[in-house]
């Protein structure tokens, strides 16, 4: 059973969990995969409410989403996700179902094609409506020298030579998975 909620009146526990961190689900080609993120933010753009994540250029999670352009942000309500967000955070769906391996729950989506996670219930709907790719030059060198410097192969975990897209997402339906 779904709850439907305002994105606007959730507005701190959205945030509050992307600064903890949150799962973004994406689905293609009849794969599905989450990935943990703790970079996110929540606005309106074009008079629409909007999630914008930021995904690595090399991430598998990436692939998803140029391929479907939709996902779903999966919000943990109190602190029992931790486990979860640790595991999807180090492994990489190409290698791994993260869903078979650490038992997590998807449940179908109410507007996409992108289904919600039942541990990390609070779940915002969202299809692509713009992406950008950063620009390295238009950092400040403080930015650009922590978060890319230039010292680990795109390949590896933890790499840091690749820049993170911009993915802006409508957020076409908000519930609470119960």
């Amino acid at each position: 059973m779904k709850k439907k909620i305002d994105v606007f009146e959730h507005m701190g526990e959205i945030l509050n969990g992307v600064k903890n961190g949150v799962l973004i689900t994406g689905k293609a080609d009849g794969r599905v995969n989450s990935m943990t993120i703790s970079w996110g933010m929540v606005g309106v753009e074009w008079g629409k409410p909007v999630f914008i994540t930021f995904v690595r250029e090399s991430r598998f999670t990436r692939s998803l989403l140029e391929k479907n352009g939709e996902f779903t942000v999966n919000i943990p309500l109190d602190d029992s996700a931790k486990k979860i967000l640790g595991y999807c955070g180090a492994k990489s769906g190409r290698d791994v179902d993260k869903a078979k391996e650490i038992g997590l729950t998807y449940e179908e989506p109410e507007t996409i094609s992108v289904p919600g996670v039942k541990e990390l219930p609070l779940t915002l709907e969202c299809k692509v409506v713009y992406k950008q790719t950063q620009d390295t030059e238009a950092m400040t060198e403080e930015n650009r020298e922590k978060f890319y410097p230039q010292n680990v192969e795109s390949s590896f975990s933890g790499a840091n030579r690749d820049t993170h897209i911009a993915y802006y997402g409508e957020i076409v339906d908000a519930y609470v998975i119960e």
